[in-house]
Protein backbone atom coordinates (compact mmCIF):
# COMPACT_ATOMS: atom_id res chain seq x y z
CA UNK A 1 0.00 0.00 0.00
CA UNK A 2 1.13 3.57 -1.03
CA UNK A 3 1.90 5.56 2.14
CA UNK A 4 0.26 8.71 2.11
CA UNK A 5 2.21 11.66 4.62
CA UNK A 6 -0.04 14.16 5.37
CA UNK A 7 -1.59 15.44 8.74
CA UNK A 8 -2.56 12.50 11.09
CA UNK A 9 -4.83 14.88 13.50
CA UNK A 10 -7.76 12.83 13.45
CA UNK A 11 -11.26 14.60 14.35
CA UNK A 12 -14.17 12.22 15.53
CA UNK A 13 -17.40 13.19 16.26
CA UNK A 14 -20.06 12.20 18.00
CA UNK A 15 -23.53 12.77 16.54
CA UNK A 16 -26.66 13.08 18.39
CA UNK A 17 -26.57 11.31 21.42
CA UNK A 18 -29.63 12.02 22.61
CA UNK A 19 -29.90 11.93 26.85
CA UNK A 20 -32.79 12.50 29.26
CA UNK A 21 -31.83 15.24 31.80
CA UNK A 22 -33.16 17.20 34.36
CA UNK A 23 -32.42 20.79 32.91
CA UNK A 24 -34.45 24.06 33.28
CA UNK A 25 -35.93 26.21 36.13
CA UNK A 26 -38.49 26.37 37.84
CA UNK A 27 -40.97 23.71 37.13
CA UNK A 28 -38.86 22.58 34.30
CA UNK A 29 -36.21 21.09 36.56
CA UNK A 30 -38.89 18.40 38.01
CA UNK A 31 -39.03 16.19 34.94
CA UNK A 32 -36.72 14.84 32.53
CA UNK A 33 -36.43 16.37 29.23
CA UNK A 34 -34.48 15.59 25.57
CA UNK A 35 -30.64 16.60 25.16
CA UNK A 36 -29.14 16.26 21.73
CA UNK A 37 -25.32 16.14 21.99
CA UNK A 38 -23.11 16.83 19.05
CA UNK A 39 -19.12 16.33 19.80
CA UNK A 40 -16.31 17.18 17.96
CA UNK A 41 -12.86 16.58 18.93
CA UNK A 42 -9.24 16.06 17.78
CA UNK A 43 -6.31 14.28 18.62
CA UNK A 44 -2.92 12.66 17.35
CA UNK A 45 -3.85 9.28 16.01
CA UNK A 46 -0.31 8.68 14.42
CA UNK A 47 0.13 5.42 17.17
CA UNK A 48 -3.52 4.08 15.95
CA UNK A 49 -2.58 4.58 12.69
CA UNK A 50 0.63 2.91 12.71
CA UNK A 51 -0.14 0.33 15.52
CA UNK A 52 -3.95 -0.74 13.97
CA UNK A 53 -4.58 -1.71 17.36
CA UNK A 54 -7.67 -0.48 19.04
CA UNK A 55 -5.50 0.34 22.70
CA UNK A 56 -3.27 3.14 20.08
CA UNK A 57 -6.97 5.10 19.72
CA UNK A 58 -8.58 7.32 21.51
CA UNK A 59 -11.74 5.70 23.43
CA UNK A 60 -14.61 7.55 22.26
CA UNK A 61 -16.89 4.80 23.59
CA UNK A 62 -15.36 5.69 27.33
CA UNK A 63 -15.93 8.95 27.02
CA UNK A 64 -19.41 8.60 25.56
CA UNK A 65 -20.09 6.30 28.68
CA UNK A 66 -18.67 8.94 31.41
CA UNK A 67 -21.38 11.83 29.26
CA UNK A 68 -24.40 9.54 29.68
CA UNK A 69 -23.46 8.50 33.27
CA UNK A 70 -22.76 12.51 34.20
CA UNK A 71 -26.19 13.56 32.61
CA UNK A 72 -28.26 10.86 34.03
CA UNK A 73 -26.51 11.93 37.59
CA UNK A 74 -26.93 15.54 37.91
CA UNK A 75 -29.13 18.24 37.78
CA UNK A 76 -28.72 21.47 35.54
CA UNK A 77 -30.40 24.77 35.86
CA UNK A 78 -28.42 26.15 32.72
CA UNK A 79 -27.70 24.59 29.12
CA UNK A 80 -24.85 26.38 29.36
CA UNK A 81 -23.32 24.77 32.22
CA UNK A 82 -24.21 21.13 30.97
CA UNK A 83 -22.70 22.46 27.85
CA UNK A 84 -19.24 23.41 30.37
CA UNK A 85 -19.27 19.81 32.22
CA UNK A 86 -19.47 17.84 28.99
CA UNK A 87 -17.22 19.89 27.56
CA UNK A 88 -14.45 19.15 30.79
CA UNK A 89 -15.15 15.44 30.62
CA UNK A 90 -13.84 15.38 26.65
CA UNK A 91 -11.03 17.29 27.86
CA UNK A 92 -9.97 15.05 31.23
CA UNK A 93 -8.69 12.72 28.22
CA UNK A 94 -5.19 13.79 27.62
CA UNK A 95 -4.96 12.77 24.35
CA UNK A 96 -7.71 15.11 22.94
CA UNK A 97 -6.05 18.19 21.48
CA UNK A 98 -9.41 20.24 20.82
CA UNK A 99 -13.10 19.53 21.73
CA UNK A 100 -16.03 21.05 20.86
CA UNK A 101 -19.14 20.50 22.37
CA UNK A 102 -23.20 21.41 21.15
CA UNK A 103 -25.95 21.05 23.07
CA UNK A 104 -29.60 21.27 21.95
CA UNK A 105 -32.61 21.21 24.08
CA UNK A 106 -35.30 20.32 21.31
CA UNK A 107 -38.68 22.82 21.66
CA UNK A 108 -37.58 24.70 24.45
CA UNK A 109 -39.09 27.79 22.47
CA UNK A 110 -42.26 27.42 21.11
CA UNK A 111 -41.16 28.20 17.46
CA UNK A 112 -38.30 27.14 17.57
CA UNK A 113 -37.06 23.12 16.85
CA UNK A 114 -34.17 23.66 19.43
CA UNK A 115 -32.05 26.01 21.31
CA UNK A 116 -28.52 24.86 21.68
CA UNK A 117 -25.19 26.01 23.37
CA UNK A 118 -21.98 25.63 21.53
CA UNK A 119 -18.58 26.09 23.57
CA UNK A 120 -14.60 24.57 22.71
CA UNK A 121 -11.84 24.31 24.45
CA UNK A 122 -8.14 23.44 23.11
CA UNK A 123 -4.64 22.57 24.67
CA UNK A 124 -1.91 24.87 24.61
Amino acid sequence: MTEVNGNRQATVRIKDLLLRAYIGIKEEINNKQDVLINIRLTYDATAAINENEISAALNYRTITKQIIQHVDGNRFALLERLTHEVLTIVMEHEAVQWAQVEIDKPHALRFAQSVSVCLEAHRP
